[in-house]
């Protein structure tokens, strides 16, 4: 039996305590001998992210225990923090990142001894950090990308590939670190060795270029000893071409991830073609993703089996897991419920794992047996901790906005076994933008989505111009255009639910972090769309963040998304919403982590200060020991009844279960 109630009023199973438990996901798959390994958010520990050995029985044993964080801060977005390597006597070999002091350190998890340091501590600017190691047994020696910084300044940084001596030679001597890449690019990624050990390819890129944009693969020649690497040079890529991945083949072929074609596709370089590399597209014509924006150093779409068939993970908007014949260019697909696959891949044998999520089901690790074609989920594995009844129906679909261009979205309208609201009452609606902004909302069960269409509010996530999994082509309508083209598309879906009855056009909201923040923001000061906005962790002022107020990675990104600083300098002022509060008529809620030096809370603290006096109804709750993006749960919870408290008071419903958010004008 259903009972009648406002929208928003809705009583909910699913309270923030229980969203925050299941925020993040399984990352950084790898196999380690016969045995899968990956890494686990433990919110209710500080956020910390455990490194968890896979059992017999389909579980996970957490291998190290807190405080050891497993976690890389290189291009401050991390990338791959672990590799292990399984040995003929006493046990596997683990070397991890410590994400505290971001050292590298060695463990043997079957041995007596703890972790022990393999680099040293730096005192200058962000220190030494380390990302995307691979172990190397017979040299000794561990692999990865070094990211070291020469000064106080966030674009003071240098990286290079790096060989690190396994024996700790190096934990208090720099200079026992052997450089094997020199720094002629700003960016790397870590080295994948080729099959007979001789040579060794990396992606490299270089500002203003984002690794989307542009990437160009290296090669080098491997010595026999210790040294750098030799006749080192580029292969494939450059200009206007991004390659997001590149992996030797058993047979000692290239193969990479090149959307040359407009689309990110699986192409192969053979050996002997190597010096004039000329590629071969191995699925060509699909108008699918078979790569994505390598945000993380070290994320995998493909993984080379030793049959010579390859993992592959693909699709438009959504993703799932094949199998590829690179001989005939077949392709089979598993079957099951997942519309979702990290870039993360791991392969023992004829098995591969990935982490997958489905409309219905969380992340949780898949392992998919390549002779059989069967699938069976064997780690992480997620129990539904409510009725699924509460869990919302996303529906994936295209909008029309202007120009008559295509908007992908993923509408998820309110839901619940034992309510419905009033005749005649339309729901209210929040519109979620999704970070990057080259990035996309994976159509999945997201539990800080059900908390709120569980009470009655349904949610739009819009993959906007600029979103990625629908070519470049789309990716690409957001150059110049940032500010512009992804508030444009967000409000044209926002409008568009109003208009087919689906949404109270009087109860509108929007959400967004990071780059998200920045439409959010920008929306409330250009669109009149929204009744009020949950900004968190955002973007304010262009000019600031162009100019010495974000970390290195992202220092230039500006450029492509805006337009050259030195050529278009009005346009840093113009679409900034720091330099438009007056046109704020809107409530709204800042959220920003006090650590974060992507966007630093200082645009947060000078957007007030222009705010304070106005008469706009605001809160602004700042979070010790939070960076960009919240790992805690404590600050979970306390963000998101803060927006639901935002939502009552605006949109005019009861929610006694919720501390009252205060809003000061």
């Amino acid at each position: 039996m259903e009972t009648v109630a406002a929208y928003g009023s809705w009583p909910s199973p699913i309270d923030a305590a229980l969203a925050a438990s299941h925020d993040g996901r399984p990352e950084y798959l790898g196999a380690v001998g016969d045995e899968l390994w990956w890494t686990e958010p433990r919110p209710a520990e500080g956020g910390r992210r455990a490194l968890v050995r896979g059992t017999a029985g389909g579980g996970g044993a957490v291998v190290l225990p807190a405080p050891w964080n497993v976690r890389s801060r290189v291009i401050e977005y991390g990338g791959v923090p672990w590799a292990g390597a399984a040995r003929a006597t006493g046990g596997p070999l683990v070397v991890f990142v410590h994400f505290p002091d971001q050292r590298l350190y060695a463990y043997e998890p079957d041995g007596a001894a703890g972790p022990r340091p393999l680099t040293p501590l730096s005192a200058t600017g962000g220190g030494l950090r380390w990302a995307d190691p691979r172990i190397q047994l017979e040299r000794g020696e561990v692999w990865c990308v070094l990211e070291e910084f020469t000064g106080e300044g966030p674009t003071d940084v240098r990286r290079v590939i790096a060989a690190v001596p396994l024996d700790g030679s190096a934990a208090e001597d720099r200079t026992a670190v052997t450089e094997l890449s020199d720094d002629r690019h700003r960016f790397v990624t870590g080295p994948r060795l080729s099959p007979d050990g001789r040579r060794a390819v990396w992606i490299a890129w270089d500002h203003p270029d984002m690794p989307w944009d542009a990437t160009v693969v290296m090669l080098g020649q491997v010595p026999v000893g210790k040294g750098p690497f030799t006749e080192v040079r580029p292969v494939v890529g450059g200009d206007g071409e991004s390659v997001a991945q590149a992996d030797w083949a058993p047979d000692g072929s290239l193969l990479f991830v090149t959307d040359i074609g407009g689309w990110w596709e699986p192409h192969r370089v053979r050996p002997d073609a190597l010096g004039a590399a000329a590629s071969t597209s191995l699925c060509p014509g699909r108008d699918e993703e078979f790569g994505g924006p390598l945000w993380k150093i070290g994320l995998q779409w493909f993984h080379p089996l030793d049959n010579g068939l390859i993992a592959v993970i693909h699709g438009r908007g959504t993703t799932t897991l094949g199998v590829l014949d690179p001989a005939t260019g077949e392709l089979t697909d598993v079957a099951g419920p997942w519309t979702e696959w990290s870039a993360t891949l791991a392969v023992r044998g004829d098995r591969v794992a990935g982490v997958a999520a489905g409309p219905h089901s969380a992340y949780e690790i898949v392992e998919l047996d390549t002779t059989t074609g069967r699938t069976r989920v064997i780690g992480a594995a997620r129990h539904d901790p409510v009725d699924p009844a509460y869990y919302p129906e996303p529906r994936a679909r295209t909008f029309t906005g202007p120009g008559g261009r295509e908007i992908h979205a993923r509408i998820h309208p309110p839901r619940h076994p034992e309510r419905t609201g009033p005749q005649g009452e339309l729901p209210p609606y929040a519109v979620w933008v999704h970070g990057g902004p080259t990035g996309q909302a994976p159509l999945v069960l997201d539990l800080e989505i059900a908390y709120f269409t569980s009470r009655g509010i349904g949610v739009a996530e819009v993959d906007y111009g600029g979103s990625t999994g629908y070519g470049r082509a789309y990716r690409e309508r957001l150059r110049g255009q940032w500010g512009i083209v992804d508030v444009e598309d967000c409000a044209a879906v926002a409008r568009a639910l109003a208009e087919e009855g689906a949404a109270d056009p009087a109860r509108l909201a929007v959400r967004g972090g990071s780059a998200g923040g920045w439409t959010a923001a920008a929306s409330l000061t250009t669109t009149g769309v929204y009744a009020c906005a949950t900004v968190k962790y955002p973007i304010l002022d262009l000019l600031g963040w162009a100019t010495g107020e974000t970390h290195d990675f992202e220092s230039q990104y500006l450029e492509s998304l805006v337009g050259p600083l030195a050529e278009v300098p009005g346009r840093y002022h113009d679409r900034s919403p720091i330099h438009h509060v007056d046109r704020i008529a809107a409530p709204f809620l800042l959220l920003q982590g006090l650590d974060d030096t992507i966007c630093p809370p200082a645009q947060c603290e000078r957007f007030l200060d222009r705010a304070a006096g106005r008469g706009i109804p605001h809160a602004y709750l700042a979070f010790e020991g939070e960076g960009h993006g919240f790992r805690r749960a404590d600050t979970m919870i306390r963000a998101l009844e803060a927006e639901l408290s935002l939502y009552a008071q605006t949109f005019g419903f009861a929610r006694p279960d919720v501390p009252r958010l205060e809003l000061t004008r």
